[in-house]
């Protein structure tokens, strides 16, 4: 199987290859259009910033060949951010490939820091990238910008309110948690999609 990870300037491309490669796969790091056209599997990770990745991607036309891929995608935190229609970071237009749209958390609990940094639960999980993962399982979350609930919630999480921990349309899919550092949970829901057949 060909999988290609995305390369662009947002980081944890390192800790994707490293996930996959405990799974026995491989992947091609690129930002290579006619590579990623080929891949069988299409990973979008990030960590950064929302306006200064989507700068890049336009710059080197990779927004328009992401949201135009046929094949299964997997975004993943700020990659999952940048499939939804618009973020607060920024005043950001992104992909628009999920209509949800990511908000700044605003709590009114000081105890709940922003960003969220460590485990928090998964529940009201849907779709095969779920095969074998347990209701309210603990992944691992960085972040402080959040998808909001929709038609394309597949996973909810709460923290500071319920939002979106994982999204999916057609072939894309996306999770705010971090797979690739959740341990066995994580490497489920990676292998889950790996196995994915469109």
């Amino acid at each position: 199987m060909n999988t290609v990870i995305i390369q662009y300037n947002a980081g944890n491309i390192q800790s994707v290859l490293y996930a996959l490669e405990r799974l026995g796969a491989t992947a091609t790091v690129t930002d290579n259009i006619d590579t990623i056209l080929a891949a069988d599997k299409v990973i979008f990770p990030g960590v950064g910033e929302a306006s200064t990745a989507m700068h890049y991607l336009k710059q080197r036309g990779l927004d328009e060949v992401i949201k135009n891929l046929k094949q299964p995608v997997f975004g993943i935190c700020l990659g999952m951010q940048l499939m939804c229609n618009y973020s607060e970071e920024n005043n950001t237009n992104c992909l628009g490939i999920f209509d949800e749209q990511v908000k700044l958390f605003s709590p009114n609990d000081p105890s709940l820091k922003v960003p969220q940094i460590g485990w928090n639960t998964i529940s009201n999980l849907k779709t095969t990238l779920f095969n074998g993962v347990h209701e309210n399982s603990f992944t691992y979350f960085v972040h402080g910008y959040y998808a909001t609930i929709g038609d394309h919630t597949i996973a909810t999480t709460n923290y500071v309110q319920p939002y979106s921990s994982a999204l999916q349309k057609n072939n894309f899919y996306g999770v705010q948690f971090h797979p690739e550092k959740s341990a066995t949970v994580g490497a489920q829901i990676i292998q889950n999609f790996l196995d994915i057949t469109c």
